[in-house]
């Protein structure tokens, strides 16, 4: 494959590698990879060709696989959750900024998609970097949110009368007698890095413990409009044989819906994670 490139994203968000073959991949450099995914948020990983197996393989170096209990898994391979939209659907998974598994009490460390059907464009997928968002707040925010812990959950979004059961996503998805609801601190330390990360996220955070969600709303949607900002953002653009992982720590992502009419086929695996502090 020749030599590893790493080549950032964005000022404060992501790395795109080239010159690996992640099927053979030696110390060092898993190393080396795992420090960018540590350091930028996401890596997108170029010109792979990972068979089903190959995806479960890279995985299990990263850690423990957490299954997810709502998108279809992949025929013949429980641990790999299919992202898909068909050329007749017109809503698609993960159209808002979120972080994965929140909603659970340990959440997942990050995933890994691969992409398998692309359309001929569009598509992409735009992280942004809570690390760096967190660090932008000033002293005295930083003071309120070190008090705060938020309730996360995921029901409003899955349940039987969540925002994808009134979708044509609705007959795909399961897990809709799944309860998921967990509480962590608004301000997390990274568990790597010990960086400190801004932890709420508009898809699946409800309120601060001990606050109403009307109380809770104007300093969340504040915190939102931080993160969103653009100097924290990266973007990923697809192609045949492109490999993301994420650290689900410290970014958010969103998936563009701008490819009406076309198909688009991600495989993911998710990571599992530790409780976070």
């Amino acid at each position: 494959m020749g030599e590893m490139q790493i080549r950032p994203l964005a000022a404060q968000c992501g790395a795109e590698i080239t010159g690996i073959d992640v099927r053979d991949l030696g110390e060092a450099d898993f190393a080396a990879i795992s420090r960018a995914l540590t350091e930028t948020g996401v890596i997108l990983l170029r010109d792979q060709q990972l068979s089903p197996q190959d995806h479960i393989a890279f995985a299990r170096r990263w850690g423990a696989i957490d299954v997810n209990n709502y998108f279809p898994a992949n025929g013949g391979h429980p641990e790999i959750a299919e992202v898909r939209k068909a050329e007749t659907q017109m809503v698609n998974i993960g159209g808002g900024w979120h972080t994965d598994h929140s909603y659970d009490a340990e959440p997942a460390m990050g995933s890994i998609l691969v992409a398998r059907e692309l359309p001929p464009m569009g598509g992409d997928t735009l992280f942004t970097n809570l690390g760096a968002a967190y660090d932008s707040l000033s002293e005295g925010l930083k003071a309120t949110l070190a008090g705060l812990r938020a309730v996360h959950s995921a029901d409003h979004i899955y349940g039987p009368n969540g925002v994808y059961a009134k979708t044509d996503q609705a007959a795909d998805l399961k897990g809709q007698d799944v309860r998921a609801n967990a509480v962590h601190p608004a301000v997390i330390r990274h568990p790597v890095s010990g960086r400190r990360i801004l932890y709420v996220n508009p898809a699946f955070t409800l309120h601060f413990e001990g606050w109403t969600r009307e109380e809770s709303q104007p300093l969340l949607q504040y915190l939102y409009a931080v993160a969103m900002r653009p100097e924290f953002q990266c973007r990923l653009n697809w192609q045949p044989g492109s490999v993301a992982v994420w650290d689900n720590r410290s970014t958010w992502h969103l998936a563009m819906n701008d490819y009406q009419g076309h198909r688009r086929l991600m495989h993911r695996i998710t990571i599992s994670g530790v409780a976070l502090s």
